[in-house]
């Protein structure tokens, strides 16, 4: 696929350069929510990393994507914690195993991280145990000096998992998160930090609380936001992206997050040919579009941009950036930042001829 001058000018980003944001760190290449993963994608040059914020039982924010820790974490081999494992219902969908919300921080802070998908990045194993589960304080403070070494800002995009969930069981997420970011001096609008939720009750509860960026999530069209329908409303992801939808969403939110199949929608091949309307409609309101998640892998890619058959083998994972950044996205969530960062090079350098 190519992407011409005259196609990257139809439909221009909100921002002068879009950005490149680290997906879990740089989980193409280390295990993901690990300090490392982040470092690697600083050093790559990303613009922002981003993290996944669930809460301990005493009510710390860790960076961990699921509550339950045996895929991404040792606690499975660890026969003295074998009490805490249960079956818990999060979300409507019920799952065996152990949660971050049973655990203290300094029990969680005994187990040690491991690479999610083996058999696709078996390279990232031989960082299995080298790491435990970082806080958000430790975060920060590592984006902090990373940014003060390399003489540049590096930003960093926070969302908050299962917000719903963690009210209902007294642990709510917005009350450490506003906390830690006011002790590190990052409750601003200047200071390069963005909160994210798929729920549209944390966002608009925060929207209320901070002047920080604020971006709602959007899943596949038929899915329905957690904290919708915990009260009962109807409405899908798919209704938020109407005109209607996108009003209300703008009443508390500076931008959208959709999957990028809501971009580039594929065709019964799986693959991908013009873009869909939903970046022109969203800019039309002056929100910004941040696509997830783009993974270098041929399982993850369109078919029409996946190089031999070994779905594990990487893809053209370039094409896909050049298809979002013609589609005017304002940032691209990607596994593989070096791929995305060249691919924006390029189409950078094209438009400029």
């Amino acid at each position: 696929m190519t992407v011409t001058r005259e196609a990257l000018s139809s439909a221009p980003s909100l921002v002068l350069t879009p950005a490149v944001v680290a997906h879990r760190g740089a989980s193409g290449h280390r295990p993901e929510h690990t300090l490392e993963a982040y470092r690697t994608a600083i050093r790559m040059g990303v613009d922002d990393i981003e993290l996944d914020l669930v809460a301990t039982r005493d009510g710390v924010l860790v960076a961990r994507h699921d509550l339950e820790l045996s895929t991404t974490t040792d606690v499975a081999r660890r026969a003295e914690l074998a009490h805490l494992r249960r079956t818990l219902t999060v979300d409507g969908v019920a799952q065996r195993g152990w949660f971050v919300q049973d655990f203290t921080l300094a029990e969680l802070k005994t187990l040690a991280t491991r690479e999610r998908m083996p058999g696709t990045r078996p390279g990232n194993t031989a960082y299995d145990g080298a790491e435990g589960v970082p806080t958000l304080t430790e975060v920060l403070a590592m984006v902090g000096a990373e940014s003060a070494r390399r003489g540049r800002p590096v930003g960093v995009l926070l969302e908050l998992k299962h917000a719903t969930h963690h009210d209902r069981i007294g642990l709510p997420l917005d009350v450490p998160l506003l906390r830690e970011l006011s002790r590190h001096g990052l409750d601003h609008p200047w200071a390069r930090v963005t909160l994210m939720s798929f729920e549209t009750r944390i966002l608009r509860r925060l929207a209320g609380r901070t002047r920080l960026p604020i971006v709602q999530l959007i899943e596949t069209r038929q899915r329905h936001p957690a904290d919708l329908v915990a009260a009962g409303d109807p409405r899908t992801y798919g209704d938020l992206l109407t005109p209607d939808g996108l009003a209300w969403v703008d009443d508390y939110a500076d931008g959208i997050g959709p999957h990028t199949s809501l971009v580039l929608p594929r065709d019964g091949r799986g693959a991908i040919d013009a873009p869909s309307t939903v970046v022109r409609d969203a800019h039309r309101r002056g929100l910004t579009v941040h696509a997830w998640t783009v993974r270098g892998e041929n399982r993850f890619l369109p078919t029409n941009l996946r190089s031999g058959a070994a779905p594990d083998a990487l893809g053209d994972m370039a094409g896909e950036v050049r298809a979002l950044l013609a589609a005017g996205v304002d940032g691209v969530i990607t596994d593989h930042p070096e791929m995305a960062l060249a691919a924006l090079r390029e189409s950078v350098a094209t438009v400029g001829r």
